[in-house]
């Protein structure tokens, strides 16, 4: 008898909660124009005037907090890419490729970022191994360059993952503030297959999880252990880790946070449960982003296709941690 009652009620409880979503961001939009002088308005705030808030239905397209929710068919990319070319807008793309990560995935995530990632924008890709020689040779566009920085190599994958948000936060203060406005950090695990352009870039970026978006809250897998930094017992959405960026600015201090969490958890013999994951959610529900990406933005194949998802612009790459996350 308990299994039938389980059995009806789900259906039922996902019903209720996709439609109280739907209602819910069906309502959300924008609300006249910002009252920041002219002058002190940043160029974000400026090109998002042009963002088509109602042409997209039934998906949350404008937060409570009033950042954009990126989703196909809001933005005019060319009025985009016109407006970050004459506000000479550059971007530091971050990877790590460490083991058995580099030889499996990187050749294929770089050579898609060149005929997708910020195309007519500088880009520099920060190349993060163990195993600088075996970086592949990839030819670049104008404008664009890649730099391979060797890292060590952790005995777990898990430590690799936290602390790459040291390392993302020391080659900011020591190169990239320097050189590019804008930082994106991605999982080298995913393959680029449409634009993924200017319109994603923000002062604070954020991408909604593929798994996750249309899930009511009490399923998000937020760490709920009260001795971790990353604990939360609500948020907004749940974030995905294998995509953050933002200003060089706000990653700076995104990498910084997150990075202290982890290393007071680690003192105290705590590990989150989705180790730097966890951590973000935390910091980005204490400092909401200005930009929301949606998952059009890094789409797993694997989900049964949804009506939402127009464009997949970023691919999860086929995952084989039972022999790439061994020693």
């Amino acid at each position: 008898m308990r299994a039938v009652t389980y059995a009806l009620c789900i259906p039922i409880m996902f019903y209720i909660a996709y439609f109280s979503y739907v209602s819910y961001s069906v309502e959300l939009r924008p609300i006249g124009n910002n009252s920041v002088p002219e002058g002190e308005r940043r160029l974000g705030d400026i090109v998002d005037e042009t963002l088509d808030f109602s042409c997209r239905t039934g998906v949350q397209t404008l937060t409570y907090w009033r950042a954009p929710v990126i989703w196909d068919g809001m933005f005019d990319p060319h009025i985009y890419d016109k407006m970050h070319n004459r506000d000479r807008s550059s971007v530091a793309l971050t990877v790590f490729a460490v083991g058995r990560y580099l030889d499996a995935y990187l050749g294929a995530f770089l050579n898609s970022a060149e005929h997708h990632f910020m195309v007519g924008l500088p880009v520099m890709y920060y190349v993060f191994t163990d195993v600088p020689e075996k970086v592949p040779d990839i030819t670049l566009a104008p404008q664009r360059s890649l730099k391979v920085l060797k890292v060590g190599r952790h005995s777990r994958w898990q430590d690799i993952s936290m602390m790459r948000m040291k390392t993302i936060s020391d080659t900011i203060d020591s190169d990239i503030r320097h050189n590019y406005s804008h930082v994106f950090c991605f999982d080298v695990d995913q393959v680029f297959t449409d634009r993924f352009g200017s319109e994603a870039l923000g002062d604070s970026v954020a991408l909604l999880h593929a798994h996750f978006f249309q899930l009511p809250k009490h399923l998000f897998t937020y760490d709920r252990n009260l001795k971790s930094k990353a604990y939360m017992e609500t948020g907004d959405f749940y974030y995905h880790a294998a995509i953050f960026g933002g200003s060089w600015q706000s990653v700076k201090a995104i990498t910084e946070a997150c990075y202290q969490s982890i290393m007071e958890d680690k003192q105290n013999n705590v590990e989150a449960l989705w180790h730097d994951e966890s951590h973000l959610n935390k910091y980005l529900w204490l400092q909401k982003p200005t930009r929301v990406l949606s998952p059009e933005y890094c789409w797993d194949t694997t989900i049964a296709s949804r009506s939402e998802i127009r464009v997949e612009r970023l691919q999860w790459a086929p995952k084989h941690y039972d022999t790439l996350r061994t020693a």
